[in-house]
């Protein structure tokens, strides 16, 4: 019998997750902060709810693909709107099992073709500049060893911000759990979609060319290699 190659979902970090979002909401609530103002200092919401860094700041994140807060570099982090216990977004439950993923990369396809063309029609030279940076990043992580998961993702991510639509990073941070078990998989096959890594500079070049349909197709080209991989795992 072949060992299970399933990655078991993170529960335990999701549940830990949710459960430090309802606590920043419930001290938004009780603090009364309306928005356009600041919320406190990191250290200060760390010390109050007795909650990690690295959480804290997953829940930070996620709030800011949903347009709940924004980060000002030098400033702070503002409430954009009210939230509470009882609005606040959590993330979409999707199975991580081999289906599920499936599934998912059917989602993650509409999505992420229509990202890269709006990228590469909108695209300002700042945001060609991230996503190059975080190609670099991603091609010396991969030649290093093989494989790059998380740089992957914050290759795709800073596509998703240069689409200039919030919705796409919205959507996407609502299946977050189960896109991070997508690019964990690399952990379990090291070879994990690997034949799609030249694509990706392949993909830039066509967004800093502003070619929407090459962007397409590039992004299509990647998807498919991860599909196929997915499909050799669970079969």
């Amino acid at each position: 019998m072949q060992p299970d190659w399933r990655p078991q979902p993170p529960r335990a970090a999701s549940a830990r997750m949710s459960m430090v979002m309802r606590a920043v909401a419930e001290y938004i609530g009780r603090s009364d902060l309306q928005p356009g103002d600041c919320l406190p200092a990191e250290r200060v919401l760390m010390a109050e709810l007795s909650v990690g860094r690295s959480t804290l700041r997953e829940v930070i994140r996620h709030w800011q693909a949903l347009g709940v807060v924004e980060s000002r570099r030098g400033s702070g982090t503002y409430l954009l709107r009210r939230i509470s216990p009882e609005t606040m977004h959590l993330p979409l439950v999707v199975n991580t099992g081999g289906n599920g993923l499936l599934q998912m990369m059917e989602v993650r396809r509409g999505l992420e073709v229509e990202a890269s063309a709006l990228a590469a029609i909108r695209a300002s030279a700042a945001d060609l500049e991230l996503i190059e940076s975080k190609l670099l990043t991603m091609e010396a992580v991969f030649r290093e060893n093989g494989c790059a998961g998380p740089e992957d993702l914050e290759f795709h991510l800073s596509i998703y911000d240069a689409c200039g639509n919030p919705l796409f990073g919205q959507l996407l941070s609502q299946m977050r759990e189960s896109v991070q078990t997508l690019f964990a998989m690399s952990r379990v096959r090291t070879d994990f979609a690997s034949r799609s890594f030249p694509f990706h500079r392949e993909l830039f070049e066509a967004i800093a060319a502003k070619d929407p349909d090459a962007a397409r197709a590039k992004t299509l080209s990647i998807l498919a290699i991860v599909e196929e991989d997915i499909k050799d795992m669970i079969t």
